[in-house]
């Protein structure tokens, strides 16, 4: 089943809990679903890794809000916020560890021959390629910042 069709199923799940969080972060997705199946050259089709980028997108977006509302200190709309990232989680990969992505990227430190900054761009590239949508790209280029230098 496609991401898009789960969704929608999960919707009508959620309705039938009553659990007003979940239906609520799950219709906002899927109206950001909607939007990138109608826009110029979709061809009304969502494709699985690019449905997953979107997911990804939100909770970062809801993480990042939900920090600013912790620092403004509204406690209770941070851990609204929160609750909604945990149900947009649900729907991505297991995140890599810190000590995965390490390995990761000294085998592509190997690979490349990379050995100063000046191929930082190299690494990243490949890098995100393969981790795309299991760690946050600031952890990797991080990372990789800590193994070139």
């Amino acid at each position: 089943m496609m991401l898009f069709d789960q969704i929608s199923e999960d919707i009508k799940s959620a309705m039938k809990a009553r659990d007003k969080v979940r239906l609520e972060t799950l219709r906002n997705i899927k109206k950001v679903f909607l939007e990138a199946k109608t826009a110029p050259g979709a061809n009304d089709t969502l494709e699985d890794d690019a449905a997953l980028k979107i997911i990804a997108k939100l909770a970062k977006q809801g993480k990042e809000t939900a920090v600013t509302y912790t620092q403004a200190g509204r406690q209770d709309l941070a851990d609204a916020e929160l609750a909604q990232v945990a149900v947009l989680e649900s729907y991505l990969p297991k995140q890599l560890t810190e000590e995965e992505i390490t390995a990761i990227v000294k085998t592509i430190i190997a690979e490349t021959g990379a050995s100063s900054m000046k191929e930082m761009g190299k690494v990243m590239g490949i890098a995100n390629k393969q981790m795309a949508g299991k760690a946050d790209g600031r952890v990797i280029s991080g990372i990789v910042k800590a193994l070139l230098a």
